[in-house]
């Protein structure tokens, strides 16, 4: 055991020197950045963080752009103030705050997860600062969707709390590994500790169930991002790992159908296709920047 959280240290040491420290609207976060190009920014959703991202940075920065991928509050190695608002409006308004402070203008960007939502906010109300975007396993039907069973007791208000105690490293290894991870020889398991530490850290995850019990799951928040992104003048692309259980076909359907894409770029993978699947993802953003 002592083994196993000496490699999972040595991860987190080796991803904070990847990175460096920024505020944006008062608020202290992590970003990993790599290459030079374009910029290619990168929303992770729940319960990851920039780290998600780190094998997508190096593909990217290989062809030529410049992977960017920060931490929302509450996550990762961001700071977790309990006055945060840690709604999906509330991030998307944090993550343009931090879009500003990395001084980016126009960028490409990729979301994955709740940070679908989240990324799709921002674009809709920055359309000109956007080059393109590449959906990858989120729900942009929020009117009707559901947190898949081994997300949604963190919801409950104190059965959160006690599942969340509940969930110990080996635990989050084996959940990661049954629904996150198509090719296991991908990621060891120092890499998937590496989430679980980032996840609880000084806080025990307290802002990641205010960010759980966060979601704007109503008509309105759908009406305006699938009207938003209709209107749209930049391309759209859609890399899906078939095999998640979380997020299923049904889902790339509809991302498809908000995006008006034909054909979506389906890889073997199951919801964290960035560990599995970089190379796939970033041929995409590059097709997409050409």
């Amino acid at each position: 055991m002592r083994r196993v959280s000496q490699a999972v240290e040595q991860v987190i040491s080796e991803h904070e020197a990847a990175g460096r420290r920024f505020r944006a609207d008062d608020v202290g976060s992590f970003v990993r950045e790599e290459g030079e190009g374009p910029p290619v920014v990168c929303f992770h959703g729940v319960p990851s963080s920039s780290f998600l991202y780190r094998k997508v940075n190096a593909e990217l920065a290989a062809r030529g752009l410049r992977g960017i991928a920060f931490d929302f509050p509450g996550l990762g190695l961001a700071e977790r103030p309990a006055d945060f608002d840690y709604s999906w409006s509330g991030l998307a308004r944090w993550s343009g705050a931090a879009i500003d402070a990395l001084g980016i203008d126009r960028c490409h960007l990729v979301i994955h997860d709740v940070g679908g939502p989240v990324g799709a906010e921002w674009a809709v109300r920055n359309p000109d600062r956007v080059l393109s975007m590449t959906v990858l396993n989120t729900p942009l039907n929020v009117a009707t969707f559901h947190r898949p069973w081994s997300m949604h007791p963190f919801s409950i208000p104190r059965v959160g709390e006690l599942y969340l105690r509940s969930m110990t490293r080996f635990a989050l290894t084996q959940l990661f590994q049954l629904q996150g991870i198509g090719d296991r020889g991908a990621v060891d398991k120092a890499e998937i500790g590496a989430y679980y530490d980032l996840l609880k850290r000084e806080d025990g995850g307290a802002a990641f169930l205010r960010i759980m019990r966060g979601f704007e799951l109503t008509q309105d928040k759908q009406d305006f991002l699938w009207e938003g992104l209709a209107e749209r003048a930049y391309p759209a692309s859609v890399v899906w790992g078939k095999d998640d259980p979380a997020l299923g076909m049904e889902f790339c359907r509809i991302a498809c159908d908000v995006l008006n894409v034909d054909e979506p770029t389906l890889v073997p993978a199951k919801h964290f296709l960035q560990e599995d699947q970089a190379p796939a993802i970033a041929e995409v953003v590059k097709a997409m920047a050409a």
